[in-house]
């Protein structure tokens, strides 16, 4: 068995080790021998996703750094608290940067004998794997194969910083829902927080992003604000999941609004169902063909459609109050988060995905 993914981001490096856990040969395709990595951006992973990483990717418990509470604000409440999540007796959510998750992955896949890293800019021959996992948005095989997409431009730009502060117990997210968007505080240590800023209107040329951290910023001493990098903001999904025996994987499958940081975690429970349908062909004596990939998307595609619908939903809510400039929105919110059956469901939905 010989596998193949194209790309050399986050989600191949992480499906390829979990693929080289069960003794999986697997060659990663990179058209870049020097990856250029952003080291202001952090990711977001749920408790349940961490356990399943650790357990059957990699341990990354010396990298993350671990939440028990999300707090949510609002501007027309004059940055009331509308809801939270917690759990005192374990934590919520956990934060990793990056860069460090990649390099850590890298590093461990460059030891192991089932997998092989290969510099090409050259087309191949797809057809010499038994499958294909394509991460890459720019190959040919998805301007030929991967093309018919939906796409949703949110007019918003993304920008991401980490912040160096004084010392504190830091250990709770905050998202504010600003007058020019939503901004989120992620710790990733006792004296960094990443910032996620998603501003609106990309025509704005005159946005000063320190000043808007520095004046949404509610509980931290900041010492200085890093780097800040900029994306345009939009949510992607694909109306065909596979061609033949290639699949299409990670953000070139699906990408949403950042807003609920949410983003890899979709892809981790995508991991999740790919590995238990491999393993399964592999213990009945199945050969790893298309029909992985027709199982992949029958299993996975109902879910992610509804889940990334979801998000898109809350930053649909919160921007019409934005533009209303009415806090009933948040008021009910508020009302609705108080109540203790309804905070658990989004919370375990936040944790685990839908579950049908």
């Amino acid at each position: 068995m010989k596998l193949c993914i194209l790309g050399d981001g986050l989600s191949s490096f992480a499906l390829a080790k979990a693929l080289v856990n069960r003794k999986i040969y697997v060659e990663v395709f990179s058209q870049n021998k020097q990856l250029l990595i952003n080291k202001t951006r952090t990711i977001g992973i749920s408790e349940s996703n961490v356990n399943f990483f650790n357990q059957k990717i990699l341990n990354i418990e010396k990298i993350i750094w671990k939440l028990n509470k999300i707090e949510i604000f609002t501007d027309n409440l004059r940055k009331e608290k509308i809801i939270k999540f917690e759990n005192k007796n374990k934590y919520l959510f956990s934060i990793v940067k990056n860069h460090e998750l990649i390099d850590l992955l890298k590093k461990k896949l460059e030891k192991n004998k089932y997998f092989r890293l290969i510099y090409s800019k050259n087309n191949f021959s797809y057809k010499k794997y038994d499958l294909v996992i394509n991460t890459d948005q720019n190959n040919y095989l998805t301007k030929k194969f991967f093309n018919k997409k939906v796409i949703k431009k949110y007019n918003s730009f993304a920008y991401t910083a980490v912040i160096k502060h004084e010392k504190i117990i830091n250990n709770i997210a905050t998202q504010i829902f600003t007058k020019r968007g939503p901004i989120a505080f992620l710790p990733v240590s006792d004296r960094e927080t990443s910032i996620v800023y998603s501003v609106h209107n990309l025509n704005n040329n005159k946005i000063n992003i320190k000043k808007l951290i520095e004046e949404n910023n509610i509980k931290y001493k900041i010492k200085k604000i890093g780097q800040i990098e900029k994306f345009e903001l939009k949510s992607l999904t694909l109306r065909s999941y596979y061609h033949e025996n290639i699949l299409a994987f990670g953000d070139l499958l699906h990408k949403i609004h950042p807003l609920a940081g949410q983003g890899f975690n979709m892809t981790i429970r995508d991991i999740m169902i790919f590995t238990n349908i491999i393993q399964k062909k592999i213990s009945l004596g199945l050969p790893l063909d298309k029909s992985v990939n027709i199982e992949f998307e029958k299993k996975s595609r109902h879910k992610n459609f509804v889940f990334s619908n979801g998000v898109d939903l809350i930053h649909e809510i919160f921007n019409l109050e934005r533009k209303t400039k009415s806090n009933i929105i948040s008021k009910s919110i508020q009302i609705l988060g108080k109540n203790p059956s309804i905070n658990k469901f989004f919370t375990e939905i936040a944790d685990k995905g839908i579950i049908i």
